[in-house]
This record gives C-alpha cells, sequence and structure tokens, in this order.
C-alpha cells in the first residue's frame, strides 16, 4: 500500500481545507516545491498534489508550479483540479506528471472520459468525492443524486484503473477514514482505490492496510503529516 503525502495548492501556497470548504483554510508553506523535497527525502514513493484554484474555478491555475514539482523529484506525482480538456492533461502529462485526476467532466461526460482512458490508459485515475455516498462534483461544492457504488460499474466498463475516493466529512477533521462507505466501494469494484480523506494518525493506516487484499492501493495524507499526527517513515513501514 502507498502512503501518498499529499500537497494542496492554494494561491501558490500548500494549505489544507477543512470538508474542502474555501472559507476554512490552513496554511502551511509558501514553498510547495521544497515541502515536496522533504516528502521525497523521508521515504515518500509517490506525491498527491491537487490544485485548489483550479477546483474552484473548474480550469488548472497552477500548471506551471506543478510541473515544476513533478520535474524537481524522482518519484511521481499524481495531479487532480480543475482539469477537464484533453490539452490541460497532456500539458502534465508532457510535463513529467504521472498520473492526472478527473473529477467533474470525468463523471458528466462519458464519451470524453471513454476518449481519454483510450488514449492515456493507467495515466488516468477518476476521483470519487462523496457526501453520504453520493457523488459531488465541481470543487465538492454540487451534490448529485448518483451513487459512487453504482457509478463505478460504469467506470469498470470504459477501463479505468484507479480511483481516487474522498469522503469530503471527513476531509481534513483528523477524525479517521469512512471505514464503512470505503468497505461498500471496495466490495462493489474491482477497481484499485486509493483512500483519501480523515487520517488522523498511524492506526488509521494500519485499518487500511487490512483492507489491501480487498483493493486499496494507497492513502493519501495531508493535514495529519502537517500537524505532526502522523510521522511519514512510520506510516511507509506500516504500509509496506
Amino acid at each position: 500500500m502507498i502512503v501518498f503525502p499529499a500537497i494542496d495548492i492554494k494561491d501558490g501556497n500548500v494549505v489544507r481545507l477543512l470538508q474542502g470548504k474555501f472559507d476554512k483554510v490552513t496554511e502551511y508553506s509558501c514553498a510547495p516545491i521544497a515541502i515536496a523535497k522533504i516528502w521525497e527525502n523521508k521515504g515518500a514513493e509517490y506525491i498527491h498534489i491537487v490544485d485548489l484554484d483550479g477546483a474552484q474555478r473548474g480550469e488548472p491555475q497552477n500548471i506551471d508550479i506543478i510541473i515544476k514539482i513533478a520535474q524537481a523529484i524522482h518519484i511521481p506525482v499524481e495531479v487532480g483540479g480543475g482539469i477537464r480538456t484533453k490539452e490541460d492533461i497532456e500539458k502534465l502529462i508532457n510535463g513529467g506528471v504521472q498520473r492526472v485526476i478527473l473529477g467533474t467532466k470525468a463523471i458528466e461526460d462519458k464519451a470524453f472520459l471513454t476518449d481519454i482512458i483510450a488514449k492515456w490508459g493507467d495515466k488516468i485515475a477518476i476521483s470519487l468525492d462523496c457526501k453520504e455516498g453520493m457523488l459531488t462534483l465541481k470543487g465538492w461544492v454540487q451534490t448529485t443524486d448518483i451513487k459512487a457504488v453504482d457509478f463505478v460499474k460504469i467506470l469498470e466498463d470504459i477501463g479505468v484503473e484507479c480511483i481516487i475516493y474522498t469522503d469530503i466529512a471527513r476531509d481534513g477533521m483528523l477524525t479517521g477514514p469512512n471505514l464503512k462507505s470505503l468497505e461498500e466501494l471496495l466490495d462493489s469494484t474491482n477497481i484499485p482505490v486509493i483512500a483519501s480523506g480523515g487520517i488522523s494518525g498511524i492506526e488509521d493506516i494500519k485499518k487500511l492496510k487490512a483492507l489491501e487484499k480487498k483493493g486499496i492501493l494507497g492513502v493519501i495524507t495531508g493535514k495529519a503529516l502537517y500537524e505532526g499526527k502522523l510521522d511519514l517513515i512510520e506510516a511507509i513501514k506500516v504500509a509496506n
């Protein structure tokens, strides 16, 4: 199981939001490249980056700094946040990003997603950001009537190879992941899942590790790392 340190970028800074709310921001650093290098030096195998400005505005706002991060470190990065065009996907992949994460556009436009998967395959992940099991769109501000456990069947048919599942209510709250919803999702699909939201400490890493045989590929953690609740080196040892 891979532990993904999260770097959420807003106005060029590394921040975290509470439950995805843009009026509840904690700033941790003004140097995202330096933060990426810190996580790499601590043994991270992969970095998870979110362009929060992009998620809010519906188009990437921090592509240049994200590409600089990808080129400054020697481990792969995955990136999400407002990515809704083939041109932006291509620019990121050509710039050194290993995996591009799609949300709103992929959920709203099946034909687009089919084309993207046909072209880039395992370089694409789909983000299922959920509120009480229902998918949300547009930076988590719009809740749909689509159940995540139903939507994964469509993703399987299209050939998606990676899902990132976030329980919005848990994100940034340090209350532990929603294991019940996560297990329901794992039981409904054979697509590998990266869990996100609510990691509070090493015990949560252990609980997710126990689900590895059910299809957990990795876990994303942000606030717990930045606030010293979780030690990345210890987390990687447990995850491996």
